[in-house]
């Protein structure tokens, strides 16, 4: 008889009967009920936090800063409480809130004391007080609760506290902005010190180098005036002579201008005759123009008719030789021609000449006599203009004596001058020395506070509003995950998968017999009889597994990013169970099915599938990295949640390893079962 009718003899067995398919229907829901309900109830506890009772008290009276802002932080606290809804907060008086924690109407009670506000402003006065939050908690309504509670005020302090920390940091970044305008205006003014110090040092060199010019000038007018004193007398003298030479003049330019009365009369006949003789002239040139003309026709017509002349001659027999005697008297004739030509042309242009000559005599005797009366005009004024130059230099005679006067004051009075100038020229120079001192402390002043004004931050609104919250709350959270099981539900689903797929294993060795009777009793190989046992119960295994997957991902919504192998390896993970209880119940019986519960709850504490393993004591941890369940929780994990995938056959490893194990046991208890014993036929203890 082979395991697989040995496991169908078995199935049959168990489904005989109305109340056995009950019973087999029972154990393969057991798994689903204990796992589907423990994941359905704790699916989501944090999502009904909004639906706990819990009360907030505000006994918070205010107070009021110094820059006159009413702070009122407890009352603001307490409606964000209620507005946030992360519990069924109910603000209510101090009375009724320890009346409802007493009684548990409700969970806790967050109470704000009197002296909130004015505690946390005290930072601001450098006499700072911690201002306090009042959790009251009663064990005796939940344990959970006070845990609760405690993070909730965790929250609630952590964030009054970033709000206290952003105001306190906002007024201290503000003192340093008025410190840094104060700095600004400071180093400006400094800056203006030492502006107005560099001028008045420059002026001041200015002054000194002017008051040296200064005095060098008096010095030099000093000799001037000096110099200017003996020339006035010079000139005063000069005046003198100047009044005898224009009187002197004078007589003479009226002698002149007497003599030059008849002048323009006898220049105008001058001209009257000039212009006669120039239209004579003119006349006398046309006619040596016409001659000119005659002249030069009768050459020119003699020098055309020779040649004719000589045709004629030729024509009338003359011969070369006569012709030639001709020709030699016609070139004394046209000698004759061209002397007499050019005396005329010479005398016409001569002629030509003269009456031009004569126009220009004519004109400019006529210029002669049209400018004579300005120029006897010009005497008698130059004769009037010396009679003045006469009286004018009497009176620069007088006026340079009184000048000659004021000289002798003028070089008395710089020679003062110029003593002066050297007194203000040695005053100015010590000015400048002085200011150049307070040039050079005007600039390290200007320095210094500017060193200090870049040294003190002057943020913006925005900058301040950013570094206060900054400052309040330095530290930022950003958390990342590579695989997330999403609730509380799925983070404890391959725990508690695990754990009910081992209690249905174990269930149904109260049901199943783990080694057949009729299979003993034959010559059947032990390792048939023992597979065919286990098979059985292992198929039924398979059910549970698939009730599970599908009550946890479908009834429960937990999202299970690799179902298929998970289902599969739900599957084997049972099959391994199941062979482990087998082999325990077939090799030990009712003890080991005893065992069988005993290695549940050694499981069930150091499988780490709550908290994580390393926080086990020491002896748990050893077992933690032997138990069976270990490895299906790790694996299942990996599988339901999307992590590497890389660990799963490590844990299949150790799995098959604990099922060919378990397999290898009940082979062995298969072969010890062929003899029958008396504790056998009568066992102290049955289950």
């Amino acid at each position: 008889m082979n395991p697989v009718r040995l496991a169908v003899a078995e199935l049959r067995r168990l489904t005989s009967s109305r109340l056995a398919r009950l019973a087999l229907a029972a154990l393969v829901l057991i798994p689903t009920l204990y796992g589907g309900l423990y994941l359905y109830a704790n699916h989501d506890p944090y999502g009904g936090f909004p639906q706990v009772p819990a009360a907030v008290v505000s006994d918070d009276t205010g107070t009021t800063l110094s820059t006159g802002e009413k702070l009122q932080v407890g009352g603001r606290v307490a409606d964000q409480l209620v507005d946030s809804r992360s519990f069924d907060w109910h603000r209510v008086s101090h009375d009724e809130a320890m009346r409802g924690v007493d009684d548990g109407t409700y969970a806790f009670a967050v109470i704000l004391p009197r002296t909130f506000s004015a505690d946390l402003a005290s930072t601001a006065e450098f006499r700072p007080r911690q201002a306090t939050v009042v959790l009251e908690t009663n064990d005796a309504n939940n344990y959970m609760t006070s845990t609760i509670g405690n993070q909730v005020i965790k929250q609630v302090t952590a964030s009054v506290a970033s709000e206290v920390s952003r105001t306190a940091a906002s007024k201290l970044l503000l003192g340093f902005s008025d410190v840094h305008d104060q700095l600004v205006k400071a180093a400006d003014g400094s800056e203006q010190l030492r502006a107005g110090a560099v001028k008045a040092d420059d002026g001041a060199r200015r002054l000194a180098s002017g008051a040296r010019t200064l005095a060098t000038g008096l010095d030099d007018l000093a000799s001037g005036a000096r110099r200017l004193d003996t020339g006035v007398g010079q000139a005063a003298s000069g005046a003198d002579s100047l009044e005898a030479g224009a009187g002197q003049l004078a007589s003479g330019l009226s002698t002149l201008q007497s003599r030059t009365a008849n002048l323009p009369a006898q220049t105008a006949r001058l001209a009257d005759g000039a212009e006669q003789v120039a239209a004579g002239n003119r006349t006398i040139a046309s006619y040596g123009t016409k001659a000119a003309t005659a002249s030069t026709q009768l050459k020119s017509r003699i020098a055309a008719d020779r040649s004719s002349f000589l045709s004629a001659l030729r024509v009338q027999g003359l011969t070369d030789a006569q012709l030639a005697v001709v020709e030699s008297r016609l070139d004394v004739v046209d000698g004759y021609v061209d002397t007499a030509d050019s005396t005329i042309q010479s005398a016409s242009g001569s002629l030509t000449r003269l009456s031009k000559g004569a126009d220009q005599v004519a004109t400019g005797a006529r210029t002669l006599a049209s400018a004579t009366p300005a120029l006897t005009s010009g005497i008698a004024q130059a004769h009037s203009g010396a009679v003045q130059v006469r009286d004018g230099a009497s009176a620069l005679a007088t006026g340079l004596d009184q000048l000659k006067t004021g000289s002798s004051a003028l070089a008395s009075g710089a020679t003062k001058a110029s003593t002066g100038a050297d007194q203000l020229s040695s005053g100015a120079s010590s000015l400048a020395s002085g200011l150049d001192s307070l040039v050079k402390g005007a600039t390290d002043l200007h320095a210094g506070l500017v060193k200090g004004r870049d040294a003190v931050p002057d943020p913006s609104d925005a900058q301040r509003k950013a570094m206060a919250q900054t400052i309040g709350n330095p530290v930022g959270v950003s958390s990342d995950s590579l695989s997330s099981a999403g609730s509380y539900g799925a983070g404890l689903a391959p725990f508690f998968m695990s754990l009910a797929l081992w209690i249905g294993a174990y269930v149904l060795f109260l049901f199943v017999r783990p080694l057949s009777t009729r299979a003993l009793a034959t010559s059947q190989r032990s390792v048939r009889t023992a597979v065919g046992g286990w098979l059985a119960p292992a198929l039924v295994g398979v059910l549970q597994a698939a009730a599970l997957v599908l009550v946890v991902g479908r009834g429960v919504d937990i999202r299970i990013a690799h179902p298929v192998l998970a289902f599969l390896f739900l599957v084997f993970v049972s099959m391994t169970f199941v062979a482990i209880l087998h082999a325990l119940a077939a090799r030990l019986g009712a003890v080991g099915k005893f065992l069988g519960l005993v290695f549940m709850v050694v499981q069930l504490v150091s499988a780490g599938g709550t908290f994580p393993w390393q926080t086990l004591p020491a002896p748990l941890q050893a077992i933690h990295h032997v138990v069976p369940m270990t490895y299906a929780i790790d694996g299942l994990r990996r599988l339901m949640y999307g992590a590497d995938l890389g660990p799963v056959p490590g844990s299949i490893a150790v799995l098959a390893a604990y099922l060919v194990g378990a397999l290898a046991v009940s082979t062995v208890a298969a072969r010890r079962s062929r003899m029958w014993t008396p504790s056998r036929i009568k066992p102290e203890l049955s289950l």
